[in-house]
């Protein structure tokens, strides 16, 4: 699921993991009047970066944003998994790569960039923790009531570990009201999850002294 942020003060705006329809986000885009000043990878999967090609295209200006670990899926087929499908996708190289800790400002938005892999080797989120409330483009680490698949990398039962601990560890301490945009499915809080995510609250649970 691609996200478009922007102010309606500004022609410019932040295009977040385009996907698949590419012609239907352009067309968004076209009627919105606004230019991508960056376009944002939360990580390298087909379904977030197949739309990079035709972004890029048509604002060559746009710098292509990723975080470095997943960098290398954007030119391997195998890696971003279009290979199985039998359609290998090979997206433009990222013309900046970040790391966790790193600050973007792009189109008026400030947001934070997190390492949170396991869904992926080098997962990230942003978030604009400027905003009120807090907004967190999420990809496909926490979902309204999931979490993102492990199942990829070979090593599921690890690659959970690591995604339940990033999770726990940078997100879950944003403040209830922050708005969760993930890569598929609706919109939720970190409440929310907080509450009710079984996956968390297993998790948290087994983490406590005594958990199972």
């Amino acid at each position: 699921m691609a996200y478009i942020l922007h102010r309606p003060d500004r022609g410019d705006a932040i295009v977040v993991d385009p996907g698949f329809d590419s012609r239907a986000l352009l067309r968004r885009l076209e009627r919105l009047g606004k230019a991508p000043a960056a376009i944002l990878d939360t990580h390298g999967h087909v379904d977030h970066i197949a739309g990079n090609e035709a972004l890029k295209a048509a604002f060559p200006d746009a710098p292509l944003i990723i975080g470095r670990i997943d960098a290398p899926m954007l030119s391997d087929p195998a890696l971003n998994l279009s290979l199985p499908f039998g359609s290998p996708i090979v997206s433009p190289p990222a013309d900046r790569l970040v790391d966790e800790g790193d600050r973007l400002e792009f189109a008026g938005f400030s947001m934070l960039v997190r390492e949170v892999p396991g869904h992926s080797p080098g997962s990230v989120v942003y978030i604009l923790d400027e905003e009120t409330p807090t907004l967190v483009l999420g990809g496909d680490v926490l979902f309204a009531g999931s979490i993102g698949r492990t199942d990829f990398g070979g090593r599921p039962e690890r690659d959970f570990e690591t995604l339940m601990s990033g999770i726990v560890a940078k997100l879950l301490p944003l403040p209830d009201d922050a708005r969760v945009f993930p890569g598929h499915g609706p919109d939720t809080t970190i409440g929310q999850e907080r509450r009710a995510n079984p996956y968390v609250r297993e998790f948290l649970a087994r983490a406590k002294p005594g958990g199972a």
